[in-house]
């Protein structure tokens, strides 16, 4: 056995071990070398350390050749003995992110679907793509944490995705498959020039490994710089965040501004990510930092994919894009039983001041509703709305309780807002 096919081995023989016994190992399969190398050695190194393992292959239907990557999977498969999923997806290229981050989002999309909480997908990207990686988000403009390109581990959706190969060459994974002459699926769009990372992998990384023989180790070696940098500027955010409160969707811009402007830049960032947001594209970012201080009763608003900022009562929100209660939502209530209303599930109860039970209906505040309130009298919603400082982004997901021609509750997605005279919230 050569040394590159012992350390190949090695390496999936020790990741195979980092997983939890009786949780399912996953080999995302595309039928091409290296996923099908990656495949054959996994179910090898699972008869030494015991997992359930299985094979995921996608689907993506964008080639003719697309069958043939399947039919190719299944014969691996059979001869292997190792079970394989079909996932066929519908690539939406709408987005705007192209062909490729669309086929990427269709495709972790079906691996969200089925994966388990607890589950293990090993990837069988290289350190040449590592490579690639790194120079297309330099190429963009990218920071640390877009240059430190892909991770070996990191969580996903409850699931552990794991690279083990991401510091082999692709020229060691060759040799693996030529001397155990194993077969693969060879992908057509490969060779096409439109694609960057095509580009890059045919004209750029031969020229330069031709200059530099071992630009592909340095490249790498780069993004793992980055990431370690990219981690760290994490802990000093967190820090940061910490002491602005530790509300990731709730910034004070008081001690915002006290914080130089990159390290405004980063906590935003830090809080995006931390809130699952898109994080924001450069030039929203900058027209961000430049409202931050805009007059109180300013309409400050920056919208970006899947997400927005607003700023309010001397305070950044950020946000994913709240949706309204719909107008002609109506939805008849006990007072006891779970909310449901189009913007989730709630348990919260209702009840008249001695407990006994009512029919209520609930709807949407539509403008010129009052509620009476104990020692305050009759108040208009949107005035009270306006005084309990509810921000005006969360003023149309406010509902109104109604018992027969009366006004006896408003709440919102966080809960009762107000309660009328003769009503409580046990």
């Amino acid at each position: 056995m050569s040394l590159e096919s012992s350390s190949l081995q090695t390496l999936l023989d020790e990741a195979l071990a980092a997983t939890p016994p009786g949780r399912a190992v996953w080999v995302a399969l595309s039928g091409g070398l290296d996923s099908s190398l990656l495949l054959t050695l996994a179910v090898e190194a699972s008869r030494r350390h015991p997992r359930p393992l299985r094979a995921l292959h996608v689907h993506h239907g964008l080639q003719a050749a697309a069958d043939d990557f399947e039919r190719h999977c299944h014969e691996l498969c059979e001869r292997l003995g190792a079970p394989l999923w079909v996932e066929r997806v519908d690539v939406d290229v709408s987005g705007g992110e192209g062909l490729e981050g669309a086929a990427r989002r269709a495709r972790y999309a079906a691996f969200q679907r089925c994966l388990e909480a607890g589950d293990t997908l090993w990837l069988a990207q290289h350190r040449d793509d590592q490579a690639e990686t790194f120079l297309l988000a330099a190429l963009r403009g990218a920071g640390p944490r877009g240059v430190a390109a892909m991770p070996i581990e990191r969580q996903q959706a409850g699931f552990r995705l794991v690279r083990p190969w991401l510091g082999v060459s692709r020229a060691a994974l060759e040799a693996e498959a030529a001397r155990r002459g194993l077969g693969w699926a060879e992908d057509p769009s490969n060779a096409e020039m439109i694609q960057d990372r095509n580009f890059l992998r045919h004209r750029v990384m031969p020229a330069l490994r031709e200059r530099w023989p071992e630009a592909g180790a340095a490249l790498a070696r780069s993004a793992e710089l980055a990431g370690e940098a990219d981690g760290l500027l994490d802990e000093f955010a967190a820090e940061d965040l910490e002491r602005l409160g530790g509300d990731p969707g709730r910034l004070a811009i008081e001690h915002l501004m006290m914080l130089s402007t990159a390290r405004r830049r980063l906590l935003i960032r830090h809080c995006s990510s931390r809130l699952g947001l898109s994080l924001p594209p450069a030039r929203r970012l900058d027209s961000l930092l430049d409202q931050l201080e805009a007059r109180r009763d300013a309409e400050v608003r920056i919208v970006w994919k899947g997400a927005e900022a607003r700023v309010w009562r001397k305070a950044l929100y950020l946000m994913a894009p709240p949706v309204p209660l719909p107008l002609a939502w109506r939805a008849e209530w006990d007072g006891r039983s779970p909310l449901v209303t189009p913007l989730g599930e709630f348990h919260m109860n209702l009840v008249r001041e001695g407990g006994s039970p009512a029919s209520l209906m609930l709807a949407p505040r539509l403008g010129g509703e009052r509620l009476r309130l104990s020692g305050r009298g009759r108040r208009d919603l949107k005035r009270l709305l306006q005084e309990l400082d509810v921000p005006p982004w969360q003023r149309d997901r406010a509902w109104v309780a109604w018992h027969g021609e009366s006004v006896v509750a408003l709440g919102g997605p966080e809960g009762w807002l107000a309660l009328a005279e003769g009503w409580r919230a046990p």
